[in-house]
């Protein structure tokens, strides 16, 4: 006998067999389908199954395979390895086994799925911080540390990218979406991991935020001083500027509509890097900001491993962390695009774009300018026509910057507060298009007050790269990978899945060794314990970060001239 479930794919049917159905099922739909109430209940094999028809759909709308083939599972044994095409070619083959309501939630998620990987590619590299603290990572340790810490911290950032691709197109699926970084974490390790990641993700992203008003601030009050330096303009009202400008900005939704401008500013973010370059080249360094960053006069020194303190130096090293900080919104990006089996040529692409432009830049100009380098290195030029054309570009590629990070960030907060905290409306929604209007005020005030409490631009992201973005670029994915592994290689002795109906024949659980033996001990087991080695040493160089930036701050609110939280004093 056999029966159909979702997706028309025909299993046998061994319902005698089943064990009781799972404490997650507490509701049916009005076709007899679960709802399971707590995602992160619901059986791994059930994000597997729905993800690879979701993958399949997406090869054959693309025409990467025809109606009468079969698509391998990227899953292997532990998902269906072969699902007939015909299974997939009707675009609502869910539409059977859902209520209206459910139809509804799922239209409006492939409603999103837009973006392609040329998107991806100017999403990932519109970033404005990474390629102008580049030379002030140098300068912290000096060229060869700095040099061989680059491509050491690039490879990896590139290999933690592709194992959050490969994780997602595993359980992302229109049934069960993958729409942040915490989804992935909660599938693996639980809702405690969910909470974890949206913390950290949402202050990452405010704080970036934060960052590139008080870094366009900076630019502003550069612009207003004038050639003699004698115009003036309170430093905290620059940065309200901004935080005002970001407001209405923020009123764009969708990533989709982000691509052209992120497009606009990663040509642009090149332009100022080669300027910058020769004005750098033909004029002394920027002495009087230096001095407010506690950098007296002198001749300009360059060395290839820097005498300066630890502290200092892992400051070096988390500039790169921040250069290599987009994984965090990875998986939102995917969670936009038409075909996310593609996304890897994307990341490939920016990456490498963000490691040569950024390296070459920080020794460029750490080279002519040595330990009067500036966190943000085009302020660093001394004529005051050179620095105004970086500044008046950085701040159009800086609000745009902040825009993408900004509204990543209040979509992570409308999904975890909104949408499943107080089951409100979805974002696309009238009603949600007026919770959006009033968060984004509410984000870029929070953004506002990031950036004036401390006025510190290099210590602020080294700050927030110990603390975030080391754990979501570095640390996450190599346990996220291990975890996923540990799940899959455990299911090697349970029998055939059946949608909807959970496993035939489970011969143990968690509370048994026997599936934690399977789980470490078969399957790939050096790649497991790579990941778990890897864990362990981005973890501990996290924690160096956080105390190197903390000493760091203190030491820079003590310098004679500085600025002061909220205060009107400029920092350069």
């Amino acid at each position: 006998m056999t029966k159909e479930f979702p997706g028309k794919i025909e299993f046998h049917d061994e319902s005698a067999k089943f064990e009781s159905k799972p404490e997650a099922m507490t509701e049916y739909n009005d076709n007899g389908v679960p709802s399971y109430t707590d995602i992160s209940q619901t059986p791994f094999e059930e994000f597997l199954h729905y993800s690879l028809i979701q993958r399949t759909r997406e090869e054959h709308e693309a025409g990467k395979i025809q109606g009468g083939d079969s698509y391998s599972s990227p899953f292997g044994k532990y998902a269906n390895m072969k699902l007939p095409i015909a299974a997939v070619t009707d675009l609502e083959p869910e539409a059977a086994v859902m209520t209206p309501e459910e139809l509804e939630r799922s239209n409006a998620r492939r409603a999103l799925r837009q973006a392609g990987w040329a998107a991806v590619f100017f999403l990932i590299t519109t970033d404005i911080l990474g390629p102008f603290n580049a030379p002030i990572a140098i300068a912290q340790l000096g060229y060869v540390p700095g040099v061989l810490l680059y491509v050491f911290m690039g490879i990896f950032a590139l290999y933690c990218g592709l194992l959050l691709w490969r994780l997602f197109i595993h359980l992302d699926s229109d049934r069960y979406p993958v729409k942040t970084y915490a989804d992935i974490a909660e599938r693996i390790f639980g809702r405690s991991a969910r909470h974890v990641c949206t913390v950290l993700q949402s202050l990452q992203l405010i704080v970036n935020v934060g960052v590139i008003c008080l870094s366009n601030g900076q630019s502003l009050a550069q612009i207003v001083a004038g050639q003699n330096g004698t115009g003036y303009m309170c430093f905290s009202l620059a940065i309200v500027v901004w935080a005002l400008f970001g407001m209405v900005i923020g009123q764009i939704r969708t990533l989709k509509n982000f691509s052209f401008l992120a497009n606009f500013a990663v040509w642009l973010n090149l332009l100022i890097i080669f300027t910058s370059m020769g004005f750098i080249a033909h004029s002394p360094p920027n002495y009087a900001a230096a001095l407010k960053n506690g950098i007296p006069f002198g001749p300009i020194v360059t060395s290839n491993v820097v005498p300066l303190p630890a502290s200092t130096k892992v400051n070096g090293i988390m500039q790169m962390v921040f250069a290599y900080g987009g994984a965090m919104i990875f998986p939102e990006i995917m969670a936009e695009m038409r075909r996310p089996m593609d996304f890897w040529k994307g990341m490939a692409m920016a990456q490498s774009l963000i490691f040569c432009a950024y390296l070459m830049y920080g020794i460029f100009v750490y080279a002519f300018q040595g330990q009067f380098t500036l966190p943000l290195a085009y302020q660093g030029v001394s004529k005051y026509s050179w620095q105004t054309l970086g500044n008046v570009l950085a701040l159009i590629t800086g609000i745009i910057a902040a825009g993408l990070y900004g509204n990543i960030g209040i979509k992570v907060a409308y999904i975890n507060i909104v949408e499943d905290w107080f089951k409100g409306p979805s974002l696309l929604s009238r009603k949600g298009h007026v919770i959006w209007v009033i968060m984004v005020v509410v984000y870029w005030a929070l953004a506002y007050v990031v950036g004036s409490a401390v006025p510190q631009v290099e210590n602020i992201s080294s700050l927030i790269a110990a603390i975030c973005i080391m754990q979501f670029s570095y640390t996450f994915p190599p346990i996220l990978r291990f975890g996923y592994d540990v799940i899959t290689d455990a299911m090697s002795e349970d029998s055939v899945y059946i949608p909807g109906r959970g496993i035939a024949g489970r011969i143990d659980s968690w509370r048994d060794r026997s599936r934690w033996n399977r789980g470490l001990f078969t399957g790939r087991v050096y790649f497991k314990a790579f990941n778990l080695l890897l864990f362990f040493g981005f973890l501990v160089m996290a924690f160096l970060g956080m105390w190197g930036s903390g000493v760091s701050i203190q030491q820079a609110f003590k310098n004679q001239g500085a600025a002061t939280s909220f205060g009107c004093t400029a920092p350069v």
